[in-house]
């Protein structure tokens, strides 16, 4: 039996502005690619990592677009829905969006919650599971969603597909993650993840895989990203596993597709921000969300320079003055 798995491919009809070709015809050429190659490896079933979408509803002529790309693939596709192809990162409103119309018209297989899923070739049978990005997906008491418990006897593996911050090491303070070392007493084979888009690649541990090639597109505002290449995961199942990834020859260097000087500017700010949050955080002790209270902190705070007070107060009172009105 022969897999391929891919994630995060953001479709939309716009293209970021740290981007210089044109998003929707990069994402056309690597969807044509990807029919390719499933085609030269013969593959048996495509799996997809979740958010196909960059927003829940992207235009009719771009979702139609890719209803014909994908329609010409010869195999099932499978799925689980990300944060971007729901509302209010609630899986219960997917038949509100092109992902749920996708399902309905069956040109995709969307894998619920606690569904179970058997994929069959050549007397081998792989329990597929999957679940769907929640808000709390990467709480400490959620771990239970990136864990297999039972497998079914009639399988011979099990694939289990999660799109949450599922990582090798530890991230950024504030941000929640779950690490794989927390989740190895799953009883998943492989377990497939999406939504951190620097991925991971392929990681074996204790005969189980954990992989994450990381996203098709790149959107992301890293530097990071100009030296990534998209890549896809060729996995076949016989008597042994066997995992390899497949870079994109359709994914242009990134400095030929990234702007540096937009994501240097976006990561300039967003480190400012950071600085003066921390600044902020030392110096004061927000109790109260009331925004006079916040002024009176900010403006008597100690170690704060003028500059960031005279910005901060005026940011504030410009906020203020946007909820003015009636409506």
């Amino acid at each position: 039996m022969k897999i391929l798995f891919f994630t995060d491919t953001h479709i939309r009809g716009t293209t970021p502005k740290n981007r210089k070709d044109n998003l929707v015809e990069t994402l056309e050429k690597k969807f044509y690619e990807i029919l390719s190659i499933s085609k030269k490896y013969n593959v048996d079933y495509i799996l997809h990592g979740g958010d196909l979408f960059d927003r829940p509803d992207v235009s009719v002529s771009i979702v139609s677009k890719f209803a014909s790309i994908l329609n010409k693939f010869e195999v099932p596709i499978y799925m689980i829905c990300g944060n971007h192809d729901i509302y209010g990162h609630n899986p219960h409103t997917i038949n509100r969006t092109m992902l749920g119309l996708f399902n309905s018209i069956e040109i995709i297989n969307l894998i619920d919650e606690n569904e179970v899923v058997f994929l069959e070739k050549d007397n081998i049978i792989v329990q597929l599971t999957g679940q769907p990005y929640t808000y709390n997906i990467d709480d400490k008491n959620s771990l239970c969603k990136y864990i297999v418990k039972d497998v079914d006897p009639k399988a011979d593996y099990s694939i289990h597909m999660v799109h949450g911050m599922l990582l090798n090491k530890p991230f950024i303070k504030g941000i929640p993650y779950t690490l794989i070392d927390d989740i190895k007493s799953t009883k998943a084979d492989i377990t497939l993840s999406g939504h951190y888009h620097s991925g991971f690649g392929i990681i074996k541990s204790e005969n189980k895989y954990f992989i994450n090639p990381g996203s098709l597109i790149r959107i992301t505002n890293s530097l990071r990203e100009i030296e990534r290449t998209p890549e896809v995961v060729l996995i076949e199942i016989d008597n042994n596993i066997d995992i390899k990834l497949i870079p994109l020859e359709t994914a242009l260097p990134g400095e030929e597709i990234l702007d540096r000087e937009k994501i240097e500017t976006f990561i300039f700010k967003n480190e400012k921000l950071v600085q003066f949050k921390q600044s902020i955080d030392s110096t004061t002790n927000f109790e109260k969300l009331d925004i006079n209270e916040v002024l009176l902190e900010v403006s008597t705070a100690e170690g704060v320079s003028e500059n960031i007070k005279e910005e901060a107060l005026k940011r504030i009172a410009s906020s203020q003055m946007k909820n003015l009105g009636d409506d």
